[in-house]
């Protein structure tokens, strides 16, 4: 069972996430921010991930802090779930369709923290969500996990159909890469490490 639970607390935070990579999309995600809850929800879904998370942080100012760090801890989750990454595709990609809208994303577990994040949005809010903050959470995600994470907005109008495709994309592109392969020895990488 490849699995984690990750507490990160700090005098803005505090984020606790439990995960198992091997799941069925089971979640139970409380973040005080909503919109994320929902996003969460969405990626666990799409990737399979058996996925709880319980988040507070000091959203009287924004939810900057809190997106931030549930992406720093669930990077760290997976991390440590993965382990040696021993026999594990490494890389995966989705292209998700969300009605007019089209995302592909790629990810690599490298151990080489990237973000390419070409996903252009006018600066407005989702209920109270700001949606900068997306691209925040994915930075902090390919930080603390380690890896090349690329997305891709290929055409879309309407922006909650935007940023639920690329966490759609996220999640199915994240369960490809951590896939056991029978046929890779070690891992997959000429180094012999990632």
């Amino acid at each position: 069972m490849r699995n984690a639970e990750i507490e990160r607390k700090t005098s803005e935070t505090s984020v606790t996430i439990k995960l198992q990579l091997d799941g069925n999309g089971k979640t139970d995600i409380s973040t005080t921010v909503p919109f994320l809850d929902h996003m969460l929800n969405l990626f666990a879904r799409h990737g399979l991930f058996d996925l709880q998370v319980t988040a507070q942080g000091d959203t009287e100012i924004d939810a900057h802090h809190t997106v931030e760090d549930v992406g720093i801890v669930l990077g760290e989750a997976v991390k440590r779930a993965l382990g040696d990454k021993q026999g594990i595709a490494r890389y995966g990609t989705a292209v998700v369709p969300m009605d007019e809208t089209l995302v592909a994303v790629t990810i690599d577990l490298s151990g080489r923290p990237y973000l390419v994040y070409h996903v252009p949005l006018p600066k407005v809010k989702l209920g109270s969500f700001d949606v900068e903050l997306a691209r925040e959470f994915f930075q902090a995600f390919a930080n603390s996990c380690g890896c090349n994470l690329h997305l891709n907005l290929q055409y879309g109008d309407n922006v909650h159909h935007i940023i639920e495709a690329c966490f759609k994309g996220f999640g199915r592109a994240l369960d490809s890469a951590v896939r056991c392969d029978e046929r890779v020895s070690g891992v997959l990488s000429t180094k012999g490490v990632l």
